[in-house]
């Protein structure tokens, strides 16, 4: 028996010869939607919801971002006030509160959040 494969998004469909037929590749060989590389499905309700709703991502994102550089700006301010007046380049018992308040909302990932906050305010240690 010859069978060929073609893997097409992700399924597998095959070709029998004629008169030997498999109910489940009668099944797959009914015409399917294509699925929207963008959104990974074929609804297109769905995919216009995805669209949506990573709109509303990108602009979370953007905001992110705006409020990373600002935050590390201010810090980068903080200390260099500091250092300016004979003050230590780190205050640790800051940096403990931060990463706490980090930790404590959003679990362990906070606490690696925290700490990329820190280093883009300071530099590495």
């Amino acid at each position: 028996m010859m069978t060929d494969v073609a893997e097409q998004s992700g399924s597998v469909t095959q070709s029998r010869p004629e008169g030997d037929s498999d109910p489940q590749v009668a099944a797959s060989a009914a015409p399917a939607r294509p699925v929207d590389a963008r959104t990974g499905t074929e609804d297109a309700a769905a995919a216009e919801r995805i669209v949506a709703i990573r709109e509303r991502i990108d602009e979370i994102d953007r905001t992110l971002i705006e409020l990373w550089q600002e935050r590390a700006g201010l810090s980068q301010q903080v200390g260099a006030t500091r250092m300016a007046s004979g003050g230590t380049r780190l205050v640790l018992s800051r940096e403990r509160e931060i990463l706490e308040r980090f930790r404590r909302e959003l679990g362990a990932d906070g606490t690696q959040l925290a700490l990329l906050l820190l280093r883009a305010g300071r530099g590495p240690l």
